[in-house]
């Protein structure tokens, strides 16, 4: 670890909070209205890290360009919005973290590239805003991840060189995201992961098993 860490930025969905439970929910209500079985949660949950794209990729085997991909897009985002709190929760292993980098004086923050209509209601609902230094969301700034922006967005509203974060994220994009803004980038293994190469492939600076890894990493154990 670099001593010079001073804030940690976390992606949202997969690696700060649980929202699986939600956006595959949203996703089973659709084909519900669509007259399709139910899908197993375990089908649906890798692809929750690629939001509407990835639930109506699995859900309905549609991609952006396909005819049908706007409406049932449209129609996700309705049904989750209507959800958005039902189920999602800060993964129970994240809170004794969260805690632990709070106490050494460590800030941190969220940069996700879930838009602001969701992404602020649900890091409001879980009180996340009253304890971050940094929020960006995927059109806080002109470019989502995998480009730098919102990192470096981040970086400034925390008052810190880019250097002098790190970034946690379960999307390969997250790595790519983080090492193009000069940060430390580490994978979290308990996250979505999708559908790609394999976590141990996305040339990560550490990948962390439990989100008490990044505790070792940072040698606050």
């Amino acid at each position: 670890m670099s001593s010079g860490v001073q804030v940690v930025l976390f992606d949202l969905d997969g690696t700060l909070v649980d929202s699986a439970p939600d956006l595959a929910g949203a996703a089973n209500e659709l084909r519900a209205r669509h007259q399709q079985p139910a899908m197993p949660f375990d089908a649906l949950r890798p692809m929750v890290g690629a939001g509407a794209r990835g639930m109506l990729g699995v859900a309905f085997g549609v991609a952006p360009g396909d005819p049908d991909f706007e409406p049932l897009r449209e129609a996700f985002l309705s049904l989750y919005e209507a959800r958005m709190l039902r189920e999602t929760r800060v993964f129970a292993a994240m809170d004794p973290v969260l805690q632990r980098l709070e106490a050494a004086g460590l800030r941190w923050g969220i940069v996700t590239n879930k838009h602001e209509r969701f992404a602020w209601p649900v890091i409001q609902g879980l009180g996340l805003d009253r304890r971050a230094s940094a929020l960006v969301a995927g059109d806080t700034t002109p470019h989502a991840k995998p480009h730098p922006a919102p990192l470096l967005e981040a970086a400034r509203q925390a008052g810190v060189a880019p250097e002098a974060c790190i970034y946690v994220g379960d999307d390969l994009r997250d790595i790519q995201a983080g090492r193009a803004a000069g940060m430390a980038a580490l994978a979290a293994a308990w996250g979505y992961l999708g559908q790609g190469e394999s976590i141990d492939d996305w040339a990560a600076d550490a990948v962390l098993r439990v989100p008490a890894d990044l505790l070792n990493w940072l040698n606050l154990a």
